[in-house]
């Protein structure tokens, strides 16, 4: 093993057994069993040694979000990456309170990318129309929840008890950036003993009008939605066009309108 692969897995194991997740470059230097000229050498300073640290752990986490095949459901996958990011702060919190420690300066390019792969998932959303934001904005807003919810869990686990509130709110981030009918399929097998709620046999309260009244909702809010999921849909349909049909300028006016069209706020 090379002095910077031994200095790197004796921080990361340091950092991981850390009260508090920090570490002191005496303590590596020590534990590696290399001088502070060394350390310094290969990492530049401390920010740098632990940046190479969260790039190094979530190498192995993001290896397997690489060698995935995308799936026919972006949605169900992108349901798929939350859960698993979250799983991966449990299982390493030291290592996640420091990637998203406002101390690092510099983001860890394990971040960068990691963005990049929920953008990709979202663009293919968008080319199938279930997207209601243009997939940067819907990235901007599912990480920041993911982050956040994960965040909490593991720096408030005494607080943060419930074992659904990840779900919960990733299902309602979800609801915000995916169109009304991706949201309203079904997501697991129906238990067969419940009524189903849109048939007349379901309704037990003696007035079959109020089936009809959720329906008309139901169509109203899919309505609301259907341009900007429409103008999502056409702008990742574009960037995947194998030649470009409009000229850069054209194209760069044509994004910002669908991007206004698709991002716009909305009661």
């Amino acid at each position: 093993m090379s002095t910077k692969a031994r200095i790197l897995e004796v921080t990361a194991a340091l950092v991981a057994e850390s009260p508090d997740g920090d570490v002191s470059t005496r303590a590596v230097c020590e534990a590696a069993g290399v001088g502070a000229p060394a350390l310094y050498r290969h990492f530049g300073d401390k920010e740098g040694l632990l940046s190479a640290v969260v790039d190094h752990g979530w190498d192995k986490y993001l290896a397997t979000k690489r060698d995935r095949a995308p799936g026919t459901d972006p949605v169900q996958d992108l349901r798929d990456g939350w859960d698993t990011h979250v799983e991966f702060a449990l299982h390493n919190p030291n290592l996640f309170r420091l990637m998203h420690s406002p101390a690092m300066r510099t983001p860890p390019a394990a971040a960068l990318e990691s963005h990049r792969i929920l953008t990709g998932d979202l663009q293919r959303a968008a080319e199938q129309g279930k997207l209601r934001l243009a997939p940067e904005l819907a990235a901007q807003i599912i990480m920041s929840a993911n982050v956040g919810v994960a965040l909490m869990l593991v720096s408030r686990p005494a607080t943060f008890t419930d074992e659904s509130v990840s779900r919960r709110v990733r299902d309602s981030v979800h609801t915000m950036v995916f169109t009304p009918d991706v949201m309203a399929a079904p997501t697991a097998t129906p238990d067969p003993s419940t009524p189903d709620p849109s048939t007349p046999e379901a309704d037990t309260s003696g007035t079959s009008g109020t089936v009809a009244t959720s329906g008309t909702v139901a169509t109203t809010e899919a309505d609301e939605f259907r341009l900007p999921a429409t103008a999502a849909r056409l702008n990742a349909l574009l960037r995947q066009a194998p030649a470009p049909v409009l000229s850069p300028a054209e194209d760069a006016l044509l994004t910002e309108w669908l991007n206004r069209i698709s991002n716009a706020p909305r009661s």
